[in-house]
């Protein structure tokens, strides 16, 4: 990784699999893919593998070269953690070779008291006052404000709809926001 590149941080369920689109229509350019991801078993205890439905994922092979050619560094922010790499990372077109870091979120699955959303306070943690974008289907206007508090470098948290997953105009935002981060430190360094 290079530190002076910001930080993508990708969810998978709702940016890269439009979990929420209807289920007899699988969006354009999207898989579909039965996967059964060690989380996924673990989550229906007490039935044998065999019984265990899998789960159905859309993902689109298109998006891997599409993110790999924004200048960020890639990580994953998502509930599946290290099963990404292992499940949906080649599936989405990343090479087999290279796994992502992953935000490990260990069983702070919890509500907040505060409102913001579980994954927010670890994203800071992890991004350690490093540029960072972030896209989830979960961020709200709370997890902006908390992340404007806690956060020492810049950051976008970005929100895609989960019924689309990540569209050109989405990729143009995140496009847009780094080439502003470079232009910001080129002006910053020129004084």
């Amino acid at each position: 990784m290079d530190s002076r590149r910001p930080l993508l941080l990708l969810d998978v369920d709702g940016p890269l699999n439009p979990c929420d689109a209807p289920p007899h229509r699988r969006p354009a350019g999207y898989e579909t893919h039965r996967l059964k991801p060690d989380v996924w078993i673990a989550q229906h205890a007490g039935l044998p593998e065999h019984r265990v439905k899998p789960l159905r994922v859309w993902l689109n092979p298109a998006h891997g070269p599409a993110l790999q050619a924004l200048p960020f560094d890639l990580v994953w922010a998502t509930t599946w953690e290290h099963d990404a790499n292992e499940w949906i990372g080649w599936r989405i077109g990343l090479p087999r070779t290279d796994d992502l870091p992953v935000i490990e979120f260990g069983d702070q699955f919890v509500s907040r008291p505060d409102g913001t959303y579980m994954k927010t306070w670890r994203v800071v943690e992890y991004a350690a006052g490093r540029p960072f974008a972030w896209v989830d289907d979960q961020i709200t206007d709370i997890d902006r404000a908390y992340v404007d508090r806690h956060h020492d470098g810049p950051a976008l948290l970005h929100w895609v709809d989960p019924a689309k997953g990540l569209t050109d105009e989405d990729f143009a935002v995140l496009a847009d926001w780094a080439a502003q981060l470079t232009t910001d430190s080129t002006k910053d360094t020129s004084r």
